[in-house]
């Protein structure tokens, strides 16, 4: 599975989905790093079962332990806790939007940690998304209920964590490494330490919320493991940059279900901010693609 187009809109429509799944578990009473850990532990088993059954490795190289950790930190642990976090209140949709972000920091973070600037397209492009990016955070989430400002800011820290994690998966990526191997041992890695930061919660049942929706639990469960599985060949397919790009078809899926299930709506300056983010990635992708 070598196409990388067909793959960004897969991991993108499973990514979109897990927003309004994540919402359902918020409203069932499941704390957001509970729903982390049921996306990280889910995808971990649902991989190694899929292994076990089709007689193949599991692929858990202890030479990459530290990518492992390091890797699942940054694109998992952080991010996750943050989204599910800040989904009740800024809206699923919302929060999905906020994704568009992560392609032009990931661009921004890969001329920094390659000390090399990106050239005036690219600057231009950084320019419009940091533009769009304030258009959008002074909407606070859905119309007659907005956020605070503590809320938004923690919403943009989603993006620029996914971003770090962009950049170094592909600078740090172990020599010889399959994309499944990477994909199970993060996600075992981001499961060992949620599961460690729930057991360490006062008051905070492992299970709670969870036995109440079990469609929605086991559902979270095969999106997660296969958005896991398609995401690991899309970094090595695609690479940082066109990896990132998911937000978009994420943001799409995330918006058209947060305004069809939940009734959320979104202000004029929000969708005026979306418009503008998009014209900035377009612009980074073609000074990219320039300068190849």
């Amino acid at each position: 599975m070598n196409s990388a187009a067909f793959l960004l809109i897969a991991v993108g429509s499973l990514l979109g989905l897990t927003f309004p799944l994540g919402k359902l578990g918020s409203l069932a009473g499941a704390s957001p790093v509970v729903w982390a850990l049921l996306m990280s532990g889910g995808a971990s088993i649902g991989l190694l079962l899929y292994r076990i059954a089709g007689r193949r490795k599991l692929l858990i190289n202890v030479r990459n332990i530290k990518f492992y950790f390091l890797a699942a930190s940054v694109s998992l642990v952080i991010p996750n806790i943050l989204t599910f976090s800040v989904i009740p209140k800024l809206g699923s949709g919302f929060t999905g939007l906020l994704f568009t972000l992560s392609p032009l920091i990931t661009l921004a973070i890969s001329s920094i940690w390659q000390v090399r600037m990106p050239n005036r397209l690219g600057l231009l492009g950084i320019a419009c998304g940091f533009i769009g990016a304030l258009t959008i955070a002074t909407t606070r989430g859905e119309i007659n209920n907005p956020a605070s400002i503590g809320w938004m800011l923690a919403g943009l820290s989603i993006p620029t964590s996914l971003a770090i994690g962009n950049v170094y998966r592909t600078m740090a990526w172990p020599k010889n490494a399959e994309p499944m191997e990477l994909a199970i041992g993060m996600n075992l890695a981001a499961a060992c330490m949620l599961l460690l930061l729930v057991l360490t919660m006062p008051g905070a049942p492992l299970l709670l919320g969870l036995p109440s929706i079990p469609v929605v639990v086991l559902i979270t469960v095969v999106v997660a493991s296969v958005m896991v599985a398609l995401h690991s060949r899309l970094q090595f397919v695609g690479g940082p940059t066109y990896l990132s790009q998911i937000g978009y078809v994420a943001a799409a899926v995330a918006l058209l279900v947060g305004t069809l299930i939940f009734n959320e709506s979104y202000a004029a300056l929000t969708w005026l901010g979306a418009v503008i983010v998009l014209v900035g990635a377009a612009l980074s992708i073609l000074a990219q693609r320039s300068s190849v």
